[in-house]
């Protein structure tokens, strides 16, 4: 009998539950406004209710294999305890792998959304394109995330915290960030750093008042249109992004060696306004990628270091979180 198992991406803004197949064909979506607001037990009622009505709707023809959530961080694994969740205000402390457990009777696993989309990036997306079984997948949206793969299984580290490549210092003297540090790859490459360096630079000063006009607020998409319509100061921010990204990228792979890195998230939509720059500070400051670069970074080439594009959009962490029930099964020796 075929299996499917069901992933939930739980959001500051929107929860979304997905039921797969083993393959990643999707098989059912449901998606709601989370309602923070309304605190976390009510959030996780709602979000069983929902799990419970697609298992029983699919059930019948399919083996379940179990659910899995990915859930804004930071949080402590494998319990998924989180640790005032920036993007869930109320939720500090939260259990919420025991939360599920007490309403509902499956194998549950919880893991960070970060790490939900470099695994399925690994199985279903990048990886499975270029052949690689480990992977470090960039993600660039309100922060930096991070996620590794090694041998197709995630790696934690000790506590949980592997893949928090966002909080790499560059620049000791540069901006504040969120983790008490200064000068992170998140305040260069994210989207609220882009949006930041444009205000310091005074980029948005004709353009503000059409976007309240508007009702939209400027993004790092706006940025990009801009820069891509050929504003030199919105093409300099995002050259600036690229070089804090090539540098991030520069300690990873001289640490990890690893095959691929991906990059994902929305900002990585602005990838031709970043990627020159960016590929041309890891040719300057990471030796092991000028060992093993390919002749061609667009080009899959195989015993080379390769950086692309993350595959799987917005899918990716709901992908990954319905993955991650088959991933803990123990490799079957030959």
């Amino acid at each position: 009998m075929e299996e499917f198992s069901i992933g939930v991406d739980l959001g500051g803004s929107n929860l979304r539950v997905g039921a797969f197949t083993a393959r990643g064909e999707r098989l059912k979506l449901i998606a709601f406004p989370t309602n923070a607001v309304s605190g976390p037990q009510a959030v996780i009622d709602s979000m069983c209710e929902a799990i419970r009505a697609m298992h029983d709707e699919l059930a019948g023809a399919r083996e379940f294999a179990g659910l899995g959530v990915g859930s804004p961080g930071p949080l402590s694994l494998p319990d998924g305890v989180l640790h005032q969740p920036p993007n869930l205000p109320g939720w500090d402390g939260v259990e919420l792998r025991r939360e599920i457990t007490a309403r509902l009777p499956w194998p549950v696993w919880v893991n960070s959304d970060a790490n939900m989309a470099a695994l399925a990036e690994c199985r279903l997306g990048a990886g499975a394109e270029y052949g690689a079984d480990s992977l470090c997948m960039i993600t660039l949206g309100t922060g930096v995330g991070g996620g590794i793969v090694l041998d197709g299984r995630l790696w934690h580290g000790l506590s949980g915290a592997a893949g928090e490549v966002g909080h790499g210092p560059l620049i000791l003297s540069g901006p504040a960030c969120a983790c008490g540090a200064r000068g992170c790859l998140e305040v260069f490459a994210s989207a609220t750093a882009v949006v930041r360096r444009a205000r310091e630079l005074n980029l948005v000063a004709a353009t503000e008042a059409h976007a309240d006009e508007a009702g939209t607020q400027l993004t790092a998409a706006k940025i990009a249109q801009m820069a891509e319509a050929g504003d030199a100061v919105a093409r300099g921010i995002y050259e600036q992004a690229g070089h804090a990204l090539g540098l991030g990228l520069a300690n990873l792979i001289n640490t990890l060696n690893l095959p691929l890195y991906t990059i994902g998230g929305g900002v990585s939509a602005a990838w031709n306004l970043f990627a020159p720059r960016m590929f041309a500070t890891l040719e300057e400051f990471s030796y092991v990628y000028r060992m093993s670069q390919p002749r061609d970074p667009n080009q899959y080439e195989p015993g080379k270091t390769h950086i692309c594009r993350a595959r799987l959009g917005s899918d990716a962490g709901l992908l990954g979180a319905a993955m991650l029930p088959i991933a803990q099964r123990p490799a079957v020796q030959a």
